[in-house]
């Protein structure tokens, strides 16, 4: 517990480093680190935040490097994803893995739950008996439903249905093509836009299901469905405390039948405590 270690939380949005050492933390923030959708930006800004730290710290960044590290950063699909996430970073005894151990740990303080994390992207965890289980985290083309990136590129579906007439028009979908300029502007959006800013459009979508809106709620159900029927695959009963986190996920209580709300909690920590948890079990494991 006492050795210094490093910590990072890496989302398609934001990513945090912390430097845990002398019973105090010295945390940076460093914008979005997926690596399997911009893996040189995702390194670029976390060697950035690892400059950030040493400087706070007063120390050479070859000293803060021989902490041992633990990074859990989305878009690390594999063993080979990781290793080349290691081979480009300057820490010198790390461990990389996706991002969804750290925040079924954080989010259970280690112990049994499961949680459905939707963030710009997203994914499931779930952990019985201390055996875990995970599920999606796919990326945008391939899985993510129920992320912020999948409702707003939903949404942005739903008003062009409006404009070749297989649906009717709400306020949100007159939002949207007002906003872009028409279809002609969504569509030029959708095939330049990094998941994160496609991601913003689902703001829209929870603002316009708050007051009924009539495709936001449809959205909002649908993915909150999405969420409980892979959930239920994976193992998970009511009985089983479930977290909703992210930036969208907790939004999707409403939506959920009354027995999956009553087996909400609130989360006992962020995904960043969880990478701290897992920094410091991989410390022991390097000093032994």
């Amino acid at each position: 517990m006492n050795t210094p270690i490093l910590a990072v939380d890496g989302g398609g949005t934001n990513c945090r480093i912390v430097c845990c050492a002398g019973g105090q933390r010295h945390v940076v923030g460093v914008g979005p680190a997926n690596v399997a959708s911009d893996f040189e930006g995702a390194v670029a800004r976390i060697v950035a935040g690892l400059e950030q730290l040493a400087g706070q710290l007063q120390q050479p960044l070859r000293t803060l490097c021989r902490q041992p590290a633990y990074l859990g950063l989305a878009g690390v699909t594999g063993p080979q994803m990781a290793a080349r996430v290691a081979e480009a970073l300057p820490l010198e005894l790390l461990r990389v893995e996706d991002d969804r151990r750290s925040a079924l740990v954080g989010a259970h303080a280690g112990g049994d739950g499961a949680i459905a994390h939707c963030g710009t992207g997203s994914f499931l965890a779930l952990q019985r008996q201390g055996a875990q289980r995970f599920a999606g985290g796919w990326g945008a083309v391939l899985g993510d439903e129920a992320s912020a990136q999948w409702v707003g590129r939903k949404a942005l579906s739903a008003a062009l249905d409006v404009v070749d007439g297989l649906t009717d028009s709400t306020d949100l979908t007159e939002t949207l093509l007002r906003e872009f300029d028409g279809p002609a502007g969504i569509v030029a959006f959708a095939g330049q836009a990094r998941p994160y800013e496609v991601g913003q459009v689902a703001r829209k979508v929870t603002a316009a299901a708050e007051v009924g809106d009539a495709v936001g709620v449809a959205l909002m159900r649908e993915a909150a469905m999405q969420l409980l029927q892979v959930l239920e695959r994976m193992g998970w009963t009511p009985e089983l405390p479930l977290c909703l986190t992210g930036g969208i996920g907790p939004q999707y209580e409403p939506y959920l039948p009354e027995a999956a709300r009553a087996a909400l909690v609130a989360p006992q920590g962020a995904p960043l405590e969880g990478a701290i948890t897992l920094a410091q079990a991989f410390a022991a494991e390097v000093q032994s």
